[in-house]
């Protein structure tokens, strides 16, 4: 919590941003800028071994969990137009998060609601770490270059981003959004059969069964509608796990709900931004990502990650020459160089004509 201020420089990188910048591009942004305020901490200026120190290492481990809620919550008040937030060093992790999102110019005393505080703690510790998933093995991959640690979580959020991985909480919200009603649902399965549709919140690559994290998280949404009201897009949820759960094209392919299913649905009760939902799986899981990170600093086979490629393409082939080949190639050089040639002289003729006017 003594960590929960980032560096001032970064907020004229927050203010750059266009009001409509989705917030993962921004965590992506600011995480890679962080940096460049700590140059003393760059293994592309000091070598290899500036990590070695257990306490240099902790040092930044303290600094990006302890500053990453103030950044996100920074480009949330960004996003929707009011100034940004402090934070209270004397609240909770989560609560000083949501306190920076939601205090008012004229609170004084403002502190989030209990409830909604266990909430996000629940979420948060579930989504804090889980196995070597896409996100991991970037963070992994881009250590093993030996990058600066804001760098490779930079490339760990970028990984974080996209609909397949993290922005699938997102995705489970348009599509609900999309379904629209109870009675529309019948035909969305139809399509989602017919390969005209994704289904998404569904399935997992490592549990083949209900994903126990969605139990907890269904029930958690249970305690945030009793605060804020149910979330109209819940009951389409329901039914549409009923009739996937009964449904043999999905038994059979083990197509059971996963942790985004609902998690995006409880955010949008608390009236979070959709595309603001892979924010909230960012945060928790910079602490897996750290611990990979520092797990990897210290494996005795630390070498740069190089994956191994199988070659399918072509294998011996006979030279035929180019003039007798069945097609040619689109542009020659030649005719490249002409046409630069032709465009630079026609340059030159403009000019000269309006230095004459």
């Amino acid at each position: 919590m003594t960590h929960s201020t980032y560096h001032d420089g970064l907020d004229k990188f927050i203010k750059a941003f266009r009001h409509d910048s989705h917030p993962m591009g921004m965590m992506s942004t600011l995480m890679a800028a962080m940096s460049t305020f700590y140059p003393e901490a760059n293994p592309a200026y000091v070598g290899a071994n500036v990590y070695k120190d257990k306490k240099e290492r902790n040092k930044h481990i303290y600094r990006i969990l302890g500053c990453a809620p103030a950044i996100a919550a920074a480009c949330y008040r960004h996003k929707v137009g009011l100034p940004l937030n402090q934070p209270n060093e004397n609240l909770g992790y989560v609560e000083n998060f949501l306190y920076m999102m939601d205090k008012h110019v004229t609170d004084v005393d403002y502190k989030p609601h209990p409830k909604i505080v266990k909430a996000f703690e629940i979420l948060f510790i579930l989504h804090a770490e889980h196995e070597l998933n896409c996100s991991t093995a970037a963070i992994r991959h881009m250590t093993s270059s030996q990058s600066d640690v804001y760098t490779s979580l930079a490339g760990a959020v970028t990984a974080l981003y996209g609909p397949r991985h993290g922005g699938a909480n997102e995705a489970v919200l348009r599509m609900l959004e999309q379904i629209g009603s109870k009675d529309k649902i019948p035909q969305f399965i139809q399509d989602v059969k017919d390969r005209k549709k994704m289904l998404q919140g569904f399935g997992h690559r490592v549990y083949k069964s209900y994903d126990p994290r969605a139990k907890i998280v269904k029930r958690t949404a249970e305690d945030i509608f009793a605060i804020v009201g149910k979330e109209p897009l819940i009951e389409i949820a329901i039914e549409l796990e009923r009739i996937a759960l009964s449904d043999e094209y999905f038994i059979k392919r083990k197509l059971y709900p996963n942790v985004d299913f609902y998690s995006g649905v409880i955010y949008r009760a608390l009236g979070i931004p959709t595309d603001f939902f892979t924010v909230l799986f960012t945060l928790p899981r910079i602490s897996g990502w750290l611990a990979h990170w520092n797990e990897f600093l210290d494996d005795p086979e630390n070498k740069i990650v190089r994956p191994r490629q199988i070659y399918k393409g072509y294998t011996k082939r006979d030279y035929v020459p180019s003039d007798k080949r069945e097609q040619k190639a689109q542009y020659d050089l030649e005719y490249v160089i002409d046409t630069y040639d032709l465009r630079r002289e026609a340059s030159y003729e403009y000019q000269k004509e309006t230095k004459k006017h």
